[in-house]
């Protein structure tokens, strides 16, 4: 039989009743008040939607959400939280592909807290969330985690020596909580450790930077736009002095960026890697070089990482080169490193999802393998570093390039605040790099200088095109739209 899932908002009431649990602008509430109001609505859902039922949750970062999550998860239903920001047809494509029995949209009414009767038991393998992913297909996709892999993720991350988050710190909450970063590593590891968290909805530097100074935020979990932003906000070092902690993930913080924050506020950030589909976090910088720039660190304690070559051979598993791999010198933009060639991230362990909804295809394999898309590879101190998406790799003449390596080159230009690069048909090579530029000073380089200044440091054959955009398409997270850039 399975053993009864973990409800973490419990946990923390039952530890820590008047200890503050969610602030958000004057309001703070206690654990005992949160469990009150997340048993309350789990009451309320499950007389409207019935067991294993979904629930799409389509609010903002607020208290509002924390309890209609929790209380979803509690009632024994799956919650789908959605981005409040989406256009109607992408929210009724999510709705109903999920079959979704409850929409909520505004706070429930939460009047009738004692109404109903027993709640049913949660097991730990039954299925919390569904979070909708984009795919290749350019339709999102449910992945389907349950309450085991959730919980799983904190377990390893737990593991790591010294904590990240612990009881007594106060977290920032700013990520999107429809995010698996922002629910689980953000949100999620507040409710596990009894600890704080302070919901910010809409991030602006110079307000946010405020609120962590008032409530003394010793965690930060963030994404790269805010450390970007903060780094050039007057008074930002006095502002973080109570930070402990600085979290990264959602997408790659350039080592630019990160001297730049380190520079402006004496602190180091962490890096994280992960996916919606591994609830999130697989590796971080916090259990290898904690200051590597361009680093993604390495495994956390519990999960197995691989690096696959096209061809299906193991590069690298857990900090062990294949002895038979032949060592290459990578043009890669990071310091003379020596170590595996590029190979796809594939990964297994608890925290791994169960698949996509409904049907659990392109779940883990028969061994429990999923591999990521993502491709990595092993510097010559066992470090992982992040190069691309198996999908946006270019093939010219046969050979590869990395858009990631471009958009390196391009960032180092004084002139460029910003670049995307894909692959565009060319009937000569097949495919050629075509790169996105954002100018970051007026009047902006022309497509000409920047070609001549990435021919000082690519290879010929990986010299990309250039248009000058205003702007880029980004996810809430900061990830590029690369499927909406059409040259």
């Amino acid at each position: 039989m399975d053993e009864a899932a973990r409800d973490p908002v419990a946990e923390a009431a039952a530890r820590r009743p008047g200890h503050p649990a969610l602030i958000t602008g004057e309001s703070v509430l206690t654990w005992s008040e949160v469990d009150r109001r997340v048993t309350a609505a789990a009451r309320h859902i499950a007389q409207i939607v019935p067991p294993g039922g979904r629930v799409a949750i389509v609010l903002g970062t607020s208290v509002d959400f924390v309890v209609t999550y929790f209380g979803v998860l509690r009632a024994g239903r799956v919650a789908v939280p959605l981005n409040p920001a989406y256009s109607a047809a992408e929210l009724d494509f999510a709705v109903a592909d999920a079959d979704a029995g409850l929409v909520v949209t505004e706070g429930l009414d939460l009047n009738r807290e004692g109404s109903g009767g027993p709640l049913p038991g949660v097991a730990t393998h039954d299925l919390a969330v569904l979070l909708y992913t984009s795919g290749t297909s350019g339709r999102p996709k449910g992945a389907m985690l349950t309450h085991a892999a959730l919980a799983a993720n904190h377990d390893q991350l737990d593991a790591i020596d010294p904590a990240v988050v612990g009881p007594d710190d106060v977290v920032l909450l700013t990520v999107p909580l429809f995010h698996a970063y922002g629910l689980n590593t953000g949100l999620g590891s507040v409710a596990r450790h009894a600890a704080t968290g302070v919901l910010v909805d809409r991030f602006d530097p110079g307000a946010s930077l405020a609120v962590i100074a008032d409530r003394g935020v010793s965690v930060v979990v963030g994404v790269p736009g805010m450390y970007s932003a903060w780094s050039r906000q007057p008074g930002v070092e006095t502002a973080l002095r109570s930070v402990r902690t600085a979290v990264c993930g959602a997408a790659p913080l350039s080592p630019d960026e990160m001297a730049r924050f380190g520079a402006a506020t004496g602190k180091s950030v962490l890096i994280g890697y992960g996916l919606t589909e591994t609830a999130p976090v697989l590796t971080t910088t916090a259990v290898s070089d904690r200051g590597k720039p361009g680093s993604i660190g390495r495994p956390l304690p519990g999960v197995s990482l691989r690096l696959r070559s096209a061809a299906g051979q193991v590069l690298w598993e857990d900090g062990t080169i294949s002895p038979e791999e032949d060592l290459a010198e990578l043009d890669l933009s990071v310091e003379d490193v020596a170590g595996t060639d590029p190979g796809e991230i594939v990964v297994r362990g608890a925290n791994l999802f169960s698949g996509y909804w409904p049907d659990g295809r392109g779940g883990p394999d028969a061994d429990g393998w999923w591999a990521t898309g993502d491709v990595a590879y092993a510097d010559g101190d066992g470090d992982l570093h992040l190069v691309d998406r198996v999908d946006d790799l270019i093939l010219v003449h046969g050979f590869n390039v990395y858009p990631a390596e471009i958009e390196r080159v391009l960032a180092g230009h004084p002139g460029v605040a910003e670049s995307a690069v894909v692959g565009v048909p060319d009937d000569e090579a097949g495919q050629r790099p075509h790169a996105f530029v954002v100018a970051a000073i007026d009047p902006p380089p022309t497509p000409a200088e920047l070609q001549v200044y990435c021919a000082a440091h690519l290879a010929r054959f990986k010299l990309p095109s250039v248009e000058l955009v205003r702007e880029l398409p980004h996810s809430a997270t900061g990830k590029v739209r690369k499927r909406e850039l059409k040259p």
